[in-house]
């Protein structure tokens, strides 16, 4: 019989092997949803479980700082630290074991999801080399970052041929230049969300109906300066035909119902969004259901939107309105 170690036998600690390890290790949780939590619980869960874990959300945890996220996660595949208001880029180096934000895709080349939404201190610089090391790269929410320009957009469709769902509301430095890069190399894009990208023109759209089939969600609320010409060649566009299902024209001043005549033809259409869009007319809507009867228009009419420079922010309308 073996020897005993504080009242255990060692045969019994023998009988423990690697392939043992490894069947513990597939029964251990691989994902874990964190709320309203403090930073030490955190520190205390990345110390014990880093060596497994490979989804974590800190989503809303205002008690969560940069000293929680000191231990490494080097597993780590999708990471979400939106509306950390108390997280920086010290905070994100410290949980790759790194020096800064730069070496991300060193430590976590099987990222496949990252949400970083308004994580204001994010820059290209960081990002920039995620993308690099990160080629795997499907999913990226970088909405309210306001700092990043085109260089990210290059960075992605260099690096990140993956991708499929890429949010970039609000990011207002952004314009069709970058559009166009990301455009011609990222074919397997599936949502964009481009709220408030105020400098984007029917460019973009023009290059997202050549190169990206794929389309199903597209968000253009409050791009000014999107007009009908870019609505009509999104609707001649191979995704319009079999894939695009929801389209949010939100406050886009300059579409009229040519537009609604454009999509018409978009028979997976399932959904349009087209508040205080002005040009917009109730016979127009009307005409496009009769091909569409199913589609579900989100409308409101009322008078003309002040701009954004009279009475402070921009005015957003009720989200119930549904015209029959």
């Amino acid at each position: 019989m073996g020897k005993e170690v504080n009242g255990v036998s060692r045969s019994r600690f023998e009988m423990f092997t690697n392939s043992d390890e490894a069947a513990i290790n597939k029964k251990l949780p691989k994902e874990l949803l964190l709320r309203d939590i403090e930073g030490r619980v955190v520190e205390n869960i990345s110390k014990r479980c880093g060596g497994f874990l490979r989804k974590l959300s800190l989503r809303g945890c205002l008690g969560v700082g940069d000293s929680a996220l000191s231990e490494g996660c080097p597993l780590l595949e999708q990471l979400n630290i939106s509306w950390c208001d108390q997280v920086t880029k010290d905070g994100v180096q410290a949980l790759l074991e790194d020096e800064a934000l730069k070496h991300i895709g060193a430590h976590c080349p099987e990222l496949v999801t990252l949400n970083l939404q308004t994580c204001s201190q994010i820059t290209d610089e960081g990002l920039i080399t995620i993308c690099r090391g990160c080629h795997r790269l499907q999913s990226l929410c970088v909405s309210g970052c306001a700092n990043i320009t085109d260089a990210i957009l290059h960075a992605l469709g260099q690096n990140c041929p993956r991708l499929r769902i890429l949010e970039v509301a609000r990011c207002s430095q952004l314009t069709d230049v970058g559009f166009t890069t990301l455009a011609r190399n990222c074919h397997e894009l599936e949502k964009m969300d481009l709220e408030e990208c105020v400098q984007i023109t029917d460019g973009t759209l023009i290059q997202l109906s050549i190169y990206c089939p794929r389309l199903q969600v597209l968000s253009l609320s409050h791009c000014e300066l999107i007009t009908d010409d870019g609505i009509r060649h999104l609707g001649s566009g191979p995704c319009a035909h079999d894939r695009l299902e929801v389209i949010e024209l939100d406050n886009c001043p300059l579409i009229t119902d040519a537009s609604l005549e454009h999509l018409k033809s978009c028979h997976s259409l399932d959904r349009i969004e087209l508040y205080d869009c002005q040009q917009i007319t109730r016979a127009g809507i009307k005409r496009l259901r009769t091909h569409l009867p199913n589609i579900k228009v989100h409308a409101y009419f009322a008078p003309v939107t002040p701009p954004p420079s009279v009475g402070g922010s921009r005015q957003r309308f009720c989200r119930c309105c549904v015209l029959l």
